[in-house]
């Protein structure tokens, strides 16, 4: 055998330190915001459940990494979970036999933990016994960000298009910021946005910690009327894309059309910092958001999330469209806000 073909042992780790990690990330093609420390770091310190990384290497040099999130929740139990409070994750290698080797290690870490779910959202899905694959559970929406405004104007859909523009038209201001008022208003905001869609709203820390954790890589855009918070959305920025990942508008922002101005600002925002892609996320097909997201100019691509459970074990079901919860979220949608905003951060933080 040639020497230049001999493959070198890999070695599994369950601890690395952070900014080799963060490294091998930013530099890995598919690398996500979700597969770096700053994400899982955040998200124990804002919702104190325990981050887990499996890394290979090789030579002492890393190869591959699979970022997990032990997530313990009073109403659905135990999961590990790449990665959690995500719509990404995974396993991020550099050759298939790492990426099997992380999948193996991350069962058998699963098992050690007592977590009877383990669940990777995206990379390559592994096949085998006990691994089901869900891929069309969500779709996934990326696309260009345009050189100028007009440009940008002229990529959305002509009905879409005309609501930017008269949302454009109405005098509300933004303002981008990572300050105390700055996560104020987001978290009045989106704690209201997520109440009227039925949903309990994530702790304030968490907000918190991932604007903490990512630094200058994440902010928070704002949308006022008469100088109330209408609208307003978290950010991550990664190797040149924005992602818009926890928004929403109040009551009012609707007939305001305040979302529509706020994507559209941050477009311009994220353009100004050297952006050229927009991630504007997941949607489940059939729903409002999946349409809205294709009206914008948006082409919806599928995301693959593997699962495996343990033998007896039935798959962790957490879908607000299940029928089953419609019940539950109506009620929820009745809370006085303060009462929601009380009882929802205990839920939340077992979501994952």
């Amino acid at each position: 055998m040639n020497p230049a073909e001999v493959v070198l042992p890999l070695v599994i780790r369950h601890e690395a330190a952070a900014a080799a990690i963060a490294d091998y990330v930013r530099t890995h093609p598919d690398g996500t915001p979700f597969h770096l420390p700053a994400w899982l770091n955040g998200v124990a310190k804002g919702t104190g459940q325990r981050a887990h990384w499996i890394v290979a290497e090789r030579s002492g040099r890393i190869v591959g990494i699979l970022p997990l999130t032990a997530v313990n929740s009073i109403l659905f139990g135990k999961a590990l979970v790449s990665s959690g409070f995500a719509v990404g994750g995974g396993a991020l290698a550099d050759d298939e036999a790492v990426i099997d080797a992380l999948v193996q290690a991350g069962w058998a870490l699963a098992e050690k933990l007592g977590c009877p779910y383990l669940e990777l959202r995206g990379g390559p899905l592994p096949e085998g016994e006990g691994w089901i694959h869900k891929l069309e559970s969500y779709a996934g929406f990326v696309r260009p960000i345009e050189a100028d405004d007009e440009a940008q104007l002229k990529a959305i859909s002509r009905k879409q298009r005309a609501e930017v523009r008269k949302a454009l038209d109405t005098g509300m201001t933004v303002a981008a910021g990572r300050g105390p008022e700055d996560r104020r208003a987001h978290y009045a905001v989106y704690a209201e946005s997520v109440r009227n869609l039925g949903t309990p709203v994530f702790p304030r820390t968490l907000f918190a910690a991932m604007l903490d954790t990512f630094g200058e890589d994440a902010d928070i855009l704002t949308v006022r009327h008469e100088g109330r918070p209408v609208a307003s959305v978290l950010s991550l920025y990664h190797n040149g894309t924005v992602m818009p990942y926890w928004g929403g508008g109040t009551f009012e922002a609707r007939g305001l059309r305040a979302n529509e101005l706020m994507y559209f600002a941050l477009m311009r925002h994220a353009r100004e910092r050297g952006c050229t892609s927009f991630d504007f996320g997941r949607s489940k097909p059939g729903t409002g958001a999946f349409s809205y997201k294709k009206n914008w100019g948006f082409e919806p691509r599928p995301l693959g999330y593997a699962v495996r459970t343990a033998d007896g074990v039935a798959p962790r079901e957490v879908n607000p469209l299940n029928p089953r919860y419609q019940a539950k979220i109506r009620m929820w949608r009745k809370l006085p806000l303060w009462l929601a905003n009380r009882l929802g951060p205990p839920i939340a933080r077992g979501l994952g």
